[in-house]
C-alpha cells in the first residue's frame, strides 16, 4: 500500500469478485512490496481461494480498458465480528486512489449491513495509510508466532449512518 495519494486517473469499476479472481488475488497478495524483506514470511504461502470468495464478502478494482480490465485491488469485509480482514492494491496500481475508493466502499457496504465499526489489524507498513483515510487506532494487536511475529495497530473504520 503506496504512500503517494494522485487521483484515479482512468475509470475503475468495483465488483464482487468470483472464484476465477482467486489466483489474481492471491498473486497480489504475494506480490506485494510491503511484504518484502522480513515480512515475506507472512505471506509466502498466503492463498485466497474460491471457498474464501464464496464465504466473505470479497470486492475487487477492476481497471479500465489500459489495463486490460484486471484486478488492481481488492478487499474482504467479514461482517461478524465486523473487519477489514484483507485490503490489497497491486504494486503497479498504488498512487492512483484505489485504495481510498476500495475503503469507501467498504465503508458503503458494512453501512448497508447495519454495521456502525469496522476493525481492521493494519500491516505495519499500512499504518499511514489507514489513518489518511479515516480510520482511528484503537490499540495493538499482538504477536502472534509462527505465522505474525510482530506486534501489528489496531484501526478501527467509524460507519456513521445515511
Amino acid at each position: 500500500m503506496g504512500s503517494r495519494t494522485s487521483p484515479v486517473s482512468q475509470p475503475i469499476t468495483i465488483r464482487r469478485t468470483v472464484a476465477r479472481d482467486a489466483k489474481r488475488l492471491t498473486r497480489i497478495v504475494r506480490g506485494s512490496r510491503a511484504y518484502a524483506g522480513k515480512y515475506a514470511a507472512a505471506v509466502a504461502g498466503y492463498r485466497i481461494g474460491p471457498d474464501y470468495i464464496e464465504a466473505h464478502r470479497a470486492f475487487a478494482a477492476v481497471g479500465a480498458e489500459e489495463d486490460g480490465g484486471r484486478i488492481l485491488g481488492f478487499y474482504s469485509l467479514v461482517l461478524a465480528p465486523p473487519e477489514l480482514d484483507l485490503l490489497f492494491v497491486a504494486d503497479e496500481a498504488q498512487g492512483r486512489g484505489i485504495g481510498r475508493l476500495l475503503v469507501a466502499h467498504m465503508q458503503s457496504e458494512a453501512r448497508a449491513a447495519g454495521l456502525d465499526r469496522v476493525r481492521v489489524v493494519s500491516h505495519l507498513p499500512a499504518e499511514e495509510f489507514y489513518h489518511r483515510v479515516g480510520a482511528v487506532r484503537i490499540g495493538t494487536a499482538l504477536a502472534n508466532p509462527p505465522a505474525v511475529p510482530w506486534d501489528r495497530p489496531e484501526f478501527e473504520f467509524r460507519i456513521p449512518p445515511e
